[in-house]
């Protein structure tokens, strides 16, 4: 076994721990904004998103970043285009944790910053995301 197959299926982990993290959080925040402050469901709500986040969330997305640049330096893909596509959309991907984490930070709080339909449709933004990473790294379009 090379270490090349090491470090994809470590990345392959990481990613997709990170990426359940990144379609369940939205999901937890679309009912969260539907209920009411101080209430019980909106307390139990804060703890899910707090765990979610630093338990799962941050420790995958750390590792996906550094069995990611590890795969980067074993095969050297700079001068394809399909790679720097997916750097930019995996940037867009890093910028939507930044995002949540500032909205758990916001819920935990007390506010309600938007409405259940609008973390309804980001969540669509990551599977977008995701689907087009996946589909760049396997098809290699060019």
């Amino acid at each position: 076994m090379s270490s090349y197959q090491i470090v994809t299926a470590l990345h392959i982990i990481s990613f997709t721990s990170w990426m359940a993290g990144m379609f369940y959080l939205p999901r937890l925040f679309a009912y969260h904004a539907g209920t009411q402050a101080g209430s019980e469901s909106s307390e139990l709500l804060k703890v899910m998103e707090r765990r979610l986040l630093r338990i799962i969330m941050n420790p995958a997305m750390i590792l996906t970043l550094i069995f990611g640049v590890w795969l980067v330096l074993l095969i050297e893909p700079f001068r394809e285009g399909w790679f720097h596509f997916k750097a930019l959309l995996v940037f867009a991907m890093l910028g939507l944790h930044g995002y949540f984490s500032a909205t758990r930070r916001r819920f935990a709080a007390d506010e309600r910053p938007k409405t259940p339909r609008f973390y309804k449709v980001i969540n669509e933004a990551v599977t977008v995301i995701f689907i087009v990473i996946v589909l760049l790294v396997i098809v290699k379009p060019f």
